[in-house]
C-alpha cells in the first residue's frame, strides 16, 4: 500500500526543468507587472506636472499686465491690460479716480468695451460737456500690443469731443509713478515745466487736464509775445516740441481741434 502511494506522488512530482521554467515564468510576470506600474507612475507624474503648469502658468499669463492705459480728465485711472486684451486691474490714481473706479465695472472686460463704458459714464460726459479734456495714454512692456491699442483708441476717439490719445514710453511711466502723477498728467506736467521751471507736481496734482492745457496755452502765448521780431508762433510751437520730446500734445490738439 505504501509503495503504491509513493509511486503515485512520484508521478505528479514535477521534474527540475519544469520547476525552473515555472520560476522563470513567474519572475518574468513580476518584471512585466513592475514595468507597467513604473510606466503608470511616470505617466501620472507627467500628467500632474502638466496640470500644475496649467494651474500656475495660465493664471500667471492671464493676470500679467502687458499694456497700461492711463485715463485722465480729473478722475485719473490706470487700466492694466493683459496679452488677451482683457482689463485685469483698475486703479484710481486720485480721489476722483477711485470714485470712478468704484462706480464702473471694467475688470475682465475687453479694453474696447471698457473704454466705451467709461466714455458713456455720466460724470465723464458731464465733464467733457463742460469743456474738460480727456487724455488717454497707452504704454507697456509689450511694445507691439501697446502701439496697436494706441492706434485703435486713437481711431475710436477721433470723433469724441476734447479727447486725445498718446503713446508713452516705460521711462515716462516710471517717472510719472515716482512723481505721484498719472501718465497723462505727467506728460502735461513736463510740457508745462518747459514753459515754467517753477511749476511743481503738487501744483498740478488736483488740476483737471483742461486746466493744465489752458495754462500751457496761456504760457505758450506769453512766450510767443516775448520773442524777438524774427520769431513767430511757429518758434514757440517748436519750443514746446523740443522740451524733452513732449510736443505731441500740440500735434494732437491741432489734429482734433475741430472737436473742441
Amino acid at each position: 500500500m505504501n509503495k503504491k502511494i509513493k509511486e503515485a506522488f512520484e508521478q505528479v512530482r514535477a521534474d527540475e526543468k519544469l520547476k525552473e521554467q515555472t520560476r522563470a515564468f513567474l519572475a518574468q510576470k513580476r518584471r512585466e507587472t513592475a514595468g507597467v506600474k513604473r510606466r503608470r507612475l511616470c505617466f501620472c507624474a507627467a500628467a500632474c506636472a502638466c496640470l500644475l503648469l496649467l494651474l500656475i502658468g495660465v493664471p500667471l499669463l492671464y493676470f500679467t499686465p502687458t499694456s497700461v492705459i492711463s485715463i485722465d480728465i480729473n478722475p485719473s485711472l490706470e487700466l492694466g491690460v493683459n496679452r488677451f486684451d482683457q482689463i485685469i486691474s483698475v486703479n484710481g490714481l486720485n480721489a476722483d479716480g477711485q470714485l470712478l473706479a468704484d462706480a464702473v465695472n471694467l475688470k475682465f472686460k475687453d479694453y474696447r468695451n471698457g473704454l466705451e463704458q467709461l466714455l458713456e459714464n455720466q460724470s465723464v460726459i458731464a465733464l467733457l460737456s463742460g469743456d474738460e479734456v480727456l487724455s488717454i495714454t497707452v504704454t507697456g512692456p509689450d511694445e507691439t500690443q501697446s502701439v496697436r491699442i494706441f492706434s485703435e483708441l486713437e481711431a475710436y476717439t477721433a470723433g469724441h469731443k476734447n479727447t486725445y490719445c498718446y503713446h508713452s514710453t516705460l521711462e515716462e511711466v516710471s517717472g510719472a509713478h515716482e512723481a505721484g502723477l498719472s501718465c497723462g498728467k505727467y506728460r502735461a506736467f513736463l510740457e508745462l515745466l518747459a514753459l515754467n521751471p517753477d511749476i511743481t507736481t503738487e501744483a498740478v496734482q488736483d488740476m483737471t487736464m483742461g486746466e493744465i492745457m489752458k495754462l500751457i496755452d496761456s504760457l505758450s502765448c506769453g512766450h510767443s509775445d516775448e520773442t524777438s521780431p524774427g520769431h513767430d508762433a511757429h518758434d514757440a510751437e517748436e519750443l514746446r516740441h523740443d522740451s524733452g520730446g513732449h510736443g505731441e500734445n500740440s500735434k494732437h490738439r491741432q489734429k482734433h481741434g475741430g472737436n473742441r
